[in-house]
């Protein structure tokens, strides 16, 4: 049975080179994007809850933490382990993010590295 990852991210291209290469290192994970967190609520309520969500910090609209913040406020999203994925490097910003999310990687990043992080938060 295949894992589903949801990757929020404003950059479309990064979506598809994360779900492309992430597929294709592995058959057992089914990768779905969302460009906004308007379309990651969408994605949620029409499909299958996913496994694993990757999230951005710098989005337009409502930026990642205040997603983050959105996802854990509702009792049927609460568990699904967030990585940020994300060009935030500063101090304040990776120590909020690994307290309070399962993972913190910064771009760029290893697609080696991420599904092997992947992996061990899903278990495979």
């Amino acid at each position: 049975m295949k894992k589903k990852i949801m990757i929020v991210d404003d950059n479309p291209d990064l979506i598809f080179m994360v779900k492309r290469r992430l597929e294709r290192m592995t058959d057992g994970y089914e990768v779905i994007g969302a460009t906004s967190a308007k379309e990651c609520f969408e994605l949620l309520n029409q499909e299958e809850k996913p496994d694993l969500i990757l999230l951005d910090i710098m989005m337009p609209e409502v930026d990642g933490w205040n997603l983050f913040a959105r996802l854990k406020e509702k009792p049927e999203l609460r568990e699904i382990p967030i990585v940020f994925l994300t060009a935030k490097t500063d101090a304040i910003s990776i120590g909020l993010g690994k307290r309070n999310a399962r993972d913190y990687i910064t771009k760029p990043f290893e697609i080696t590295e991420l599904k092997e992080r992947i992996d061990k938060i899903l278990n495979r």
